[in-house]
């Protein structure tokens, strides 16, 4: 055997001398990685790199999928207005968005303007949004007719008259996530409202729900072609005899009360009440409803 060393596989660092042009990437390239940014991402640094970022960063086709998160802390350092951001974002899209995602704030008027913006829209996702009502949620339902997935997670003022209100408006809809605390009080209303009116479920999610076996064989019986059933922390539910029977031969995926939560996207713990007393403790709201920063 030879003692000399096999370079074949080995991948030589680049003189010093050598760097990457980033602005010789294919335009289709360098938006493919500006899309993978979230909205403010994109709005507060990626478009000022350089002309041809910002110019890129302006086409409408950039912004048919609006992702925009606010982290929990430090809301006193954060100098943005992140609802006219998600404005100006949704408006950058010129009509084409479909797909948008809030988190952690939100109003009844900034899903007004997605709404009337975007009647192209197939996908909404509403996480701890609390200033988003019912009434909200209603009125813009029949100005979303394309609607195919909704997800709305410890969103705690929207309950069954909005669950109601996207089922009569949306008849597209095939996905829906109501996620919440878990909670040992026993309600079927919202499990009513989906088995009464969105009938064309494939997917749904109803982590730690208060419905109870009554909810669930109303789902059952109201959503026939429903192929995959989360109820993690669905803790007044037993799947047990004959309910625990049709389940199993009537979902496809099936994930019980006690499943493990290792997968889940968010914490497991009562994460609304935690987020609530932060939100309290530490936010001066009319600081920063007046707050404007003055260029992204």
């Amino acid at each position: 055997m030879s003692d000399t060393p096999c370079t074949e596989n080995l991948v030589m660092d680049p003189p010093p001398d050598e760097f990457r042009n980033w602005l010789a990437l294919p335009r289709e390239v360098t938006a493919s990685i500006l899309m993978r940014l979230d909205a403010f991402e994109i709005l507060t640094s990626a478009q000022m790199v350089c002309s041809p970022w910002h110019k890129l960063c302006k086409d409408p086709s950039m912004w048919r999928a609006v992702h925009m998160r606010n982290s929990l802390a430090p809301y006193w350092e954060f100098p943005y207005h992140l609802e006219k951001m998600c404005r100006h974002a949704v408006d950058r899209s010129c009509g084409q968005l479909v797909d948008i995602n809030v988190e952690n704030f939100g109003t009844d008027e900034l899903l007004r303007h997605i709404a009337d913006s975007s009647s192209q829209l197939k996908r909404l996702r509403l996480v701890r949004c609390h200033d988003i009502s019912d009434e909200g949620l209603s009125e813009v339902a029949a100005k979303l007719p394309l609607l195919e997935e909704l997800d709305i997670s410890y969103s705690s003022s929207l309950s069954k008259e909005a669950l109601e209100a996207v089922g009569r408006c949306c008849p597209y809809l095939k996905s829906l996530k109501f996620n919440s605390r878990r909670l040992y009080l026993e309600s079927d209303e919202e499990a009513l409202a989906i088995a009464e009116n969105i009938s064309e479920l494939r997917h749904l999610q109803l982590f730690g729900n208060k419905l109870t076996n009554d909810g669930l064989q109303a789902i059952l019986d109201g959503c026939p072609h429903l192929e995959s059933l989360d109820l993690r922390q669905c803790l007044n539910v037993s799947l047990a005899g004959n309910l625990g029977r049709r389940c199993a031969e009537q979902i496809i995926d099936l994930r019980r009360p006690n499943d493990s939560t290792d997968d889940y996207e968010f914490d497991a713990c009562d994460y609304a009440d935690d987020y609530e007393d932060y939100y309290d403790d530490h936010i001066d709201i009319e600081y920063f409803e007046d707050y404007d920063h003055p260029d992204y």
